[in-house]
């Protein structure tokens, strides 16, 4: 299993880019990227949960497994 993130789902719902989610969550654009391209290998809690407040959502929302390839 792999754990994949929604975080390109949950912005087009909400119409943002990368730039206006690491103005409004704090985290740099950089990370945010990151997530965005699935080219991440770590998150962390404090990164998640700021994510679901900016977002609204639950975690599970933000993240899911996947069977690996």
């Amino acid at each position: 299993m792999v754990v994949k993130n929604n975080l390109r789902v949950l912005m087009a719902k909400k119409g943002v880019n990368i730039q206006d989610v690491s103005d409004a969550t704090g985290l740099s654009r950089k990370s945010i990227s990151k997530l965005y391209n699935e080219s991440s290998i770590q998150i962390t809690f404090d990164v998640i949960a700021r994510l679901c407040v900016y977002f609204d959502c639950e975690v599970n929302d933000l993240l899911r497994l996947e069977e690996e390839n």
